[in-house]
C-alpha cells in the first residue's frame, strides 16, 4: 500500500525539518566565538542530533515532492514557491549553519567601509571583535570576492555600524534575495529550454543544499546565481546587452559566473548575429560594467590578483585529496618532488576542466543553458577547492535545462549525499560528533518509518 502523499503533508514535514535545524543550530551551529559550546557538552550534542534529525526530515519532504511531480497532478510552480517560503522561515532567525564564511563577509565589508585594502590584507589587519569571528585559516587571507559583493558588504557594514546580530541578519536577507531571484529565473529558463518549470523549481530552488547553505549559511553564491539566472533570462529574451550586464555583475560577486558570458555569445550567434559582432558586443558591455562597478565600489582592481587566493590545506576537492596522498607517498619514499605533488594535481585539474569545456561546447553542441550548467559542474568538480554549496553552481542550471527526468534524479541523489556532508558548526568532525550526527539521521528515519506504517494501517482500515 502506497504512503499517502500530498503537497500539504510535504510542506509540513519540510517545515518540521527546518525547525529542528534552526533549534539545533542554537547550540551546535557556527555560533559567535563568545557563544560557542564545547563539542562534548550536552547542549552541543543535543543540538547536533537535532540538526541531522531535521536535515533527514527535509530531504524526505523534498524527495516526496519529487514523487508528486511524477504523478497525475503535479504541483504548479506557484505552489512550490509557497513551499520554499514556508521551509525558509525557521532558518531566517537561526544562527549561521554549516560554515563561518558569513563572518568573513562581514569583516571584509567592515574593512572596505574603513578604506582598508581587502585584496592586500586579511581580517587580522583590522582586528577587533568582528575579525575574531573569522576562521583562523582565513584570518590572513585576502578577499577572493569581486567589487560588487564587497560594495554590498560595505554598505551593510555602514547600515549596521558593525553590529554582529544586525550584520548576520542583513547577510541572510541578501542571500534570501538571491534565492528569490533564482526561483524567479528557474521557470523562465526551463520554458526556454523545453523543460518542466515545476521540476526545475524542485531541483534548483527547493533543493536542500539551497536551504542549508544559501539560506542557513548565508553564502554569497546565492547573489551570484540569482544575478546570473536573470542575465540568462534576459539574453534568452533577446536582450543580450542587459544579459551581459547582469552576468558581469554576477561574476563581480564570484568569478565562476563569468562562464555565462560564453553562453550569451552562443545565444546571440544562434539568433543570427555574426560571431565577431556577438563577441565584441559581449566584451564591450562586460568591460564597461566592470569598469563602472569597480569605480563605484572603490576597491580597485586587486580582485583580479585575488583570484589566486590560496585554498585551505585541508580542502577535500578531488585534486587536493589526490595531491596530498601523492605528497605523502613521495615523502615516505624520500623524494624531493613531494612539494610539487599538490600543484601538479591542481594543474591537472585545470587541464581536465578545459578539456571538459571543449567537449561540452564544441563536440556535444548542447543547449546553451544546459551546457553552461555542465561547465560549472566541471569547474567545481575538478577545481582546487570544493564545498557542498559549490555544487549549486552547475545544479541550478542543470535543474533548469535537464533534458530528461533521469538526469534530474541522478543529480538529486548527489544532492542528498552532499546535504549530509558538513557539520552545522562548519568545522571538522571527530568520531564522537559523527556518531551523534548519524544518530540524529537514524532517529529521523525511524520516525518516518513509524509514520509510514501508521498511515498505511489507517488506509487498510478504511478499505477493509
Amino acid at each position: 500500500m502506497a504512503f499517502p502523499v500530498d503537497l500539504r503533508r510535504c510542506q509540513v514535514l519540510g517545515l518540521a525539518g527546518t525547525a529542528f535545524l534552526a533549534a539545533g543550530g542554537e547550540t551546535a551551529g557556527a555560533l559567535p566565538v563568545r557563544e560557542l559550546l564545547s563539542p562534548s557538552s550536552a547542549g552541543a550534542a543535543l543540538g547536533l542530533v537535532g540538526v541531522y534529525f531535521g536535515v533527514v526530515l527535509l530531504i524526505a519532504a523534498w524527495a516526496l515532492i519529487g514523487r508528486l511531480l511524477r504523478g497525475p497532478r503535479p504541483p504548479e510552480p506557484r505552489a512550490l514557491l509557497l513551499v520554499l517560503a514556508v521551509w525558509a522561515v525557521p532558518l531566517l532567525l537561526a544562527p549561521p549553519l554549516f560554515s563561518r564564511d558569513v563572518y568573513s563577509y562581514l569583516a571584509q565589508g567592515a574593512m572596505v567601509d574603513a578604506r582598508m585594502d581587502v585584496y592586500a590584507h586579511g581580517p587580522s589587519m583590522m582586528g577587533g571583535p568582528l575579525a575574531d569571528e573569522v576562521s583562523p585559516v582565513w584570518q590572513h587571507t585576502a578577499a577572493p570576492y569581486g567589487p560588487v559583493f564587497l560594495a554590498v558588504a560595505s554598505a551593510l557594514s555602514g547600515l549596521t555600524s558593525g553590529q554582529l546580530p544586525a550584520g548576520l541578519m542583513g547577510m541572510r536577507l541578501i542571500a534570501l534575495l538571491g534565492v528569490a531571484l533564482m526561483a524567479a529565473a528557474l521557470p523562465r529558463l526551463a520554458r526556454h529550454s523545453g523543460a518542466d518549470p515545476s521540476a526545475a523549481l524542485w531541483l534548483g530552488a527547493l533543493n536542500p543544499l539551497v536551504l542549508l547553505h544559501l539560506v542557513a549559511g548565508a553564502h554569497n553564491d546565492a547573489m551570484m546565481l540569482g544575478l546570473m539566472g536573470l542575465g540568462l533570462v534576459a539574453a534568452l529574451g533577446r536582450r543580450p546587452v542587459l544579459g551581459v550586464v547582469l552576468v558581469t555583475l554576477a561574476a563581480l560577486v564570484k568569478a565562476p559566473a563569468a562562464l555565462a558570458l560564453a553562453a550569451i555569445v552562443v545565444l546571440q550567434i544562434r539568433a543570427g548575429r555574426s560571431p565577431a559582432r556577438a563577441v565584441l558586443t559581449t566584451a564591450a558591455a562586460s568591460a564597461a560594467t566592470t569598469v563602472v562597478m569597480t569605480a563605484v565600489a572603490g576597491t580597485g582592481y586587486g580582485w583580479i590578483g585575488a583570484l589566486n587566493t590560496p585554498v585551505s590545506p585541508h580542502n577535500w576537492a578531488l585534486t587536493s585529496l589526490l595531491g596530498r596522498v601523492t605528497e605523502a607517498l613521495l615523502e615516505r619514499l624520500g623524494s624531493d618532488l613531494a612539494p610539487l605533488a599538490v600543484p601538479a594535481w591542481h594543474a591537472l585539474g585545470i587541464a581536465l576542466t578545459c578539456a571538459a569545456l571543449l567537449v561540452i561546447w564544441v563536440r556535444l553542441r548542447l543547449r546553451p543553458v544546459y551546457a553552461l550548467g555542465l561547465s560549472l559542474a566541471a569547474v567545481a568538480a575538478f577545481g582546487p577547492a570544493i564545498r557542498p554549496w559549490y555544487a549549486l553552481w552547475g545544479l541550478f542550471l542543470i535543474a533548469a535545462a535537464a533534458p530528461s527526468a533521469s538526469v534530474r534524479h541522478r543529480v538529486a541523489a548527489v544532492t542528498a549525499v552532499l546535504a549530509l556532508s558538513v557539520l552545522p558548526s562548519g568545522g571538522p568532525a571527530d568520531v564522537g560528533q559523527l556518531v551523534l550526527a548519524v544518530s540524529g539521521g537514524v532517529l529521523a528515519v525511524v520516525v518516518l518509518w513509524q509514520a509510514h506504517q501508521a498511515a498505511r494501517g489507517q488506509v487498510l482500515e478504511r478499505t477493509a
